[in-house]
């Protein structure tokens, strides 16, 4: 197959196609992108054969900023009949033995949506017909590749597959995720969504756990506070504005109401720093550098507002210069990942972890 398909938010087609276009290039794939405004996907053709399978293979989905899921891909399927649509499919998946798993799905549009009740009565017949070709396992098997079925409209679908140690786990790389009725605000779930796409379940016991202390920078009202202290963390809840009432009736939020840019903590056992403040990206980021040359945290997440023009190029020069200035300044040892997540909007969401080979006292 020589297509890469790549889910993405609508309205942002244009950088998940620069990244990918980047991205393609670093590991000698050539090829061109084809994408159109509020399709929220990208197709990235390769100029060789089955090249799509060496991006799916070597280029981690989590180290992309704007893709939520990707797939090798077939060509377009186009006027699949109504009275047949499976054989046509099953043909093009003809090179694909011993799936674990198959996934129907759209992009995140709302037009494209409108096909997801059909997608659901669709998967059923398909995996049928799929076992009986040997593309696809009798038994589920979370080791094995994932066929991706794709329906962008009526009777036109890519078809492919992505491999389970380097794809989401969630249909169409979206999590599911309830918004509580005690939480403060829906930014709630921006953290809530972070944690899990930064930290595999099987470190969460570890590194996000009762106990820990932490600073939300920019709390008000609570909606990243909240996810701490449901997680059991003590949190220094910095904001000039005033924090949600059931969260300080918890005995585990301090509130000071100062201005974040100035705060310093007044212990240095802080394990999460997380910022969700509305300003510059860059000056959001100089205070994040700020922290950890000092070594007041283990782990942050923080958000960065984009620009309405050239987002990847600037979320990328931001990160480009937090990584320089960081090892200019001794601090070394340390990772960073970027993600535009589900629940957020017109900003990135950052990663940074320090001495992560290290325990923490």
């Amino acid at each position: 197959m020589k297509n890469l398909f790549l889910f993405c938010r609508a309205g942002f087609e244009k950088e998940c196609a620069a990244e990918i276009q980047q991205r393609a290039g670093e590991l000698n794939v050539g090829g061109f992108v084809k994408a159109n405004n509020n399709d929220a996907y990208v197709v990235y053709q390769c100029f060789e054969d089955d090249a799509a399978d060496t991006l799916v293979k070597q280029l981690p989905l989590d180290s992309l900023i704007f893709a939520r899921q990707m797939f090798a891909a077939s060509d377009l399927l186009v006027d699949l009949p109504e009275s047949d649509r499976v054989s046509p499919i099953v043909a093009a998946l003809s090179d694909v033995s011993k799936a674990g798993e198959v996934r129907v799905e759209t992009p995140d549009t709302n037009e494209a949506k409108e096909l997801s009740a059909f997608c659901r009565k669709f998967t059923v017949p398909l995996r049928q017909h799929l076992k009986k070709s040997g593309s696809l396992l009798a038994q589920e098997n979370p080791k094995r590749p994932i066929i991706h079925v794709c329906f962008i409209g009526p009777g036109r679908a890519y078809v492919g597959y992505s491999y389970s140690n380097n794809s989401s786990p969630h249909f169409m790389g979206i999590p599911r995720l309830k918004m509580a009725a005690d939480a403060p605000s829906r930014s709630s779930l921006k953290l809530d969504e972070a944690f899990g796409q930064f930290v595999p379940k099987e470190e969460q016991e570890e590194r996000i756990r009762s106990g820990m202390n932490s600073v939300d920078l920019g709390a008000c009202p609570g909606g990243w506070t909240y996810q701490l202290v449901r997680r059991g963390m003590f949190v220094s809840a910095v904001d000039n504005g005033p924090m949600d009432e059931k969260l300080m009736e918890t005995g585990q939020v301090k509130h000071y109401r100062e201005d974040g840019f100035r705060f310093e903590p007044q212990r240095k056992n802080i394990y999460w720093l997380v910022c969700d403040m509305v300003e510059k990206p860059a000056r959001v980021a100089e205070l994040i550098e700020a922290w950890a040359i000092n070594g007041w945290f283990k782990e942050a997440i923080f958000n960065l507002k984009l620009p309405m023009k050239s987002r990847y190029k600037e979320v990328t020069a931001i990160l480009e210069t937090m990584q320089t200035i960081l090892k200019e300044n001794g601090v070394t040892d340390f990772k960073v990942q970027c993600k535009h997540l589900y629940h957020d909007r017109d900003e990135v969401t950052v990663h940074l972890w320090l001495r992560p080979n290290t325990a923490w006292n």
